[in-house]
């Protein structure tokens, strides 16, 4: 590669994934960036352009990229060992802390991914209630497993509590096991927990959908419903899970679930995923507990990696310090009214919807409360937007900011700039 400037060799590597990969990508983002490096709230690509990063590899590095406590955590461990497939100590502590920090969790489990917590979450439900159905809601995100892709997207709604599936490759005896109701319906909820108690093993829910906020009194009144009817409610806190509060959603809404599922910020950009909650579900994962009837196996090579642990704990330790998520927000309020203000002057029906650390712009006049109402936005807009950020800088997902411990002040302020001349091209 001698000789080649950064554009030739940035080409080279997209020609090369694509012969190698199907779509040339991983699944998971636009095929044309290939990530070099990151350093706190920017990213380089093989090409050599900068950008501020509102993508953090979809959320896990909250507290910047390549931050230097947490990489002397990682590099530490590493030097002693990868992995072991045995206990660990760094797991175990990270554990303790989850217990510590979380109000759901008495115990934890480790896995992987986010997929697999929320996979093991239900069928913890499924052990403990002896019942097979899930309930979830329409649009919500809960991993890649057959029971998780129903319903996230579909283009065209079904009617509840029908599930729809989202991929191909799904058996249509899914469908079956799961019931769909809309987000912040709490009459719609009430009424299908209530018809379908004796079968229902669970409620999943991310407290905070995408980018949708609860409504008032939404999740106090889920928690009381599923309470009722002795259904235990799952929180999916792979997202929301150290990013709202230290306690997560739990700690920032009020609210407290049976089970929830942890991933992203816990791993320091590293995988690592958990399950949490009360002891007597948990004592599902332990046969000595509950017998080989009722003993739910799981394995993973790489569950509690001593230096996923490392870098979570030392993730942990700045996110406790005093002002840290006071200044996280503070970050994120400053730059949803800035955009809110400049697509308000430019006469664009928009709504910011979410939470400071973590928002959209959704292009409608129509308030944003559940899936539904998002497919009110205009798609096309919000692509074009997002495309003329990343010409700009500006690296994002196609639904999301998320904002980091790391952004800036010059930060927010190319932001700003990025975003005066993209909404300037964007009305032309």
């Amino acid at each position: 590669m001698d000789g080649q400037s950064e554009t030739e060799i940035g080409q080279a590597i997209i020609d090369k994934a694509n012969r190698v990969l199907p779509g040339g990508t991983f699944g998971n983002f636009a095929a044309e960036v290939v990530i070099r490096e990151g350093k706190a709230g920017r990213v380089w690509d093989e090409q050599g352009k900068e950008f501020i990063d509102y993508l953090l590899g979809s959320g896990p590095m909250l507290v910047g990229h390549a931050h230097p406590e947490v990489t002397e955590a990682a590099q530490a461990q590493i030097a002693r060992g990868t992995t072991f497939f045995a206990n660990n100590r760094l797991g175990i502590e990270l554990a303790e802390a989850i217990v510590e920090a979380v109000p759901c969790a008495e115990q934890v489990r480790f896995v992987s991914s986010g997929t697999e917590a929320d996979l093991y979450a239900m069928r913890a439900a499924r052990a403990f209630t002896r019942r097979d159905k899930i309930l979830k809601f329409e649009g919500g995100y809960h991993g890649m497993s057959d029971y998780s892709l129903m319903s996230l997207a579909p283009r065209r709604s079904g009617n509840f509590p029908m599930a729809v599936p989202d991929s191909a490759g799904i058996p249509k005896s899914v469908r079956d096991d799961m019931i769909i109701a809309p987000f912040n319906d709490t009459e719609v909820v009430a009424s299908l927990v209530r018809e379908h108690k004796d079968e229902l093993a669970g409620v999943i829910v991310e407290p905070f959908q995408r980018i949708i906020p609860p409504a008032p009194g939404f999740l106090e009144k889920l928690r009381r419903i599923t309470a009722e009817n002795g259904v235990p409610l799952i929180f999916d806190e792979v997202v929301t899970g150290f990013r709202l509060a230290y306690g997560g959603a739990q700690e920032y809404y009020g609210v407290v679930p049976d089970l929830c599922t942890l991933g992203k910020v816990i791993g320091g950009g590293f995988p690592l995923a958990a399950i949490a909650g009360r002891a007597e579900i948990m004592a599902h994962f332990d046969r000595a507990k509950v017998g080989d009837e009722n003993y739910l196996i799981q394995i993973g090579t790489l569950s509690g990696n001593p230096v996923a642990a490392a870098a979570g704990l030392a993730t942990m330790a700045i996110l406790r310090r005093p002002g840290a998520y006071e200044r996280l927000h503070a970050t994120g309020r400053e730059l949803m009214g800035a955009l809110g203000d400049l697509l308000k002057r430019a006469g664009i029906a928009a709504q910011i919807s979410g939470e400071p650390p973590l928002f959209d712009v959704v292009f409608t006049d129509e308030p944003i409360r559940d899936y539904r109402s998002t497919l009110t936005g205009d798609p096309g807009m919000a692509r074009r937007f997002n495309a003329l950020l990343r010409e700009r800088g500006i690296l994002k997902g196609e639904q999301k900011y998320y904002v980091s411990l790391a952004h800036t002040e010059d930060d927010i302020k190319d932001t700003i700039a990025a975003w005066e001349g993209a909404i300037k091209e964007l009305r032309q």
